[in-house]
């Protein structure tokens, strides 16, 4: 459905006709652009957008279908560039991405927005009152978004590394880090990590394509070359956005290897007592065994102290083997 419909001049607001297919034309005829912003339309919503703006359909059918990589690909009469902003669930551990597509042309703008997280109604606010920075034209709107987006991205980011931090005390701790529970945490987390990176890692060549530092150096249509230095400002801040989650991949990898290496060492040590306690059993099993095999001809069968001195040997010998284990640390 359309969730907002304006026309921009020299940075100011001023509402879009009911039927936004002349929209485009007062822009134009202002000097200004019109902004129309869907939430997940429908192919017969969009059908009258594609033709008002001349959207290519290949563009079209990626943000009716969404599902999309972040990208940026150039077509004759637009831009089209898809972000993925994403929020992160504390509590459950979960993070999810949404999709937001942007068509990007002369005169107008057309907003996408697919999921939950876009942070589409705040970034409009936030330009209706900075009129400086929105009198550039639809430029500004295309950095705005993508700003808000990455800005996001490195708030997950750090709160993604806290709750790392917590894990790893966890693992750590000699009281909690035998839960049977924290691997899949760890597995759990290392998703999580994943599917951050698949929203921040393929967005950085259309960041350096828009900045013009890709190897291409080609520029970008329909972007105004002005702009150049502050996609290049998104594009550092992504950049830091990637290491992080490089770093959050690299040690949740380590982490789950110490916890595994640290069970293990659990293991042995369970298998070790098991073996001492068995041995300790092994001494009084094998006495008692001799002499219940009930032949004639047996020393001491009829010594009258027979029975209380194997009693104290087997006593004696447990108290020695029990304490060569202790002083080994098997016990």
């Amino acid at each position: 459905m359309i969730v907002d419909c304006a026309i921009y001049r020299d940075g100011h607001r001023s509402e879009g006709p009911e039927d936004f297919s002349d929209a485009l034309g007062e822009a134009r005829a202002a000097g200004g652009f019109v902004w129309i912003g869907l939430h997940e339309p429908t192919e017969r919503e969009f059908d009258h957008v594609t033709q008002e703006f001349g959207l290519h359909p290949l563009a079209v059918e990626d943000a009716l279908k969404a599902h999309q990589r972040p990208k940026l690909e150039v077509y004759d009469d637009s831009l089209f560039v898809v972000l993925k902003p994403v929020t992160y669930e504390p509590q459950s551990d979960t993070v999810s991405a949404g999709e937001l597509m942007i068509f990007l042309g002369d005169s107008f703008v057309v907003t996408v927005r697919h999921g939950e997280g876009g942070p589409l109604k705040a970034v409009r606010q936030r330009l209706e009152h900075e009129p400086e920075l929105l009198g550039n034209g639809p430029t500004s709107v295309l950095y705005a978004v993508a700003d808000a987006a990455v800005d996001h991205y490195l708030d997950v980011a750090m709160e993604l590394q806290a709750d790392l931090e917590g894990l790893e005390a966890e693992v750590f701790s000699p009281d909690d880090g035998g839960s049977r529970h924290t691997a899949s945490r760890i597995y759990n987390f290392k998703r999580q990590v994943l599917e951050f990176r698949r929203a921040t890692g393929p967005l950085a060549l259309p960041m350096s394509r828009l900045a013009g530092t890709a190897p291409s150096g080609v520029a970008v249509p329909f972007v105004d070359d002005r702009a150049r230095p502050f996609f290049r400002d998104v594009s550092d801040h992504l950049t830091r956005v990637n290491e992080s989650v490089e770093n959050l991949d690299r040690l949740v990898s380590d982490i789950l290897s110490a916890h595994l290496a640290q069970m293990s060492v659990r293991q042995n040590d369970d298998m070790r007592k098991i073996s001492a306690w068995a041995a300790m059993a092994a001494i009084p099993t094998m006495i008692a065994g001799i002499y219940g095999m009930n032949f004639e001809h047996m020393p001491e069968l009829r010594w009258e102290w027979s029975y209380p001195v194997l009693i104290l040997v087997m006593a004696v010998l447990e108290v020695l083997v029990f304490r060569l284990f202790k002083r080994r640390g098997w016990l």
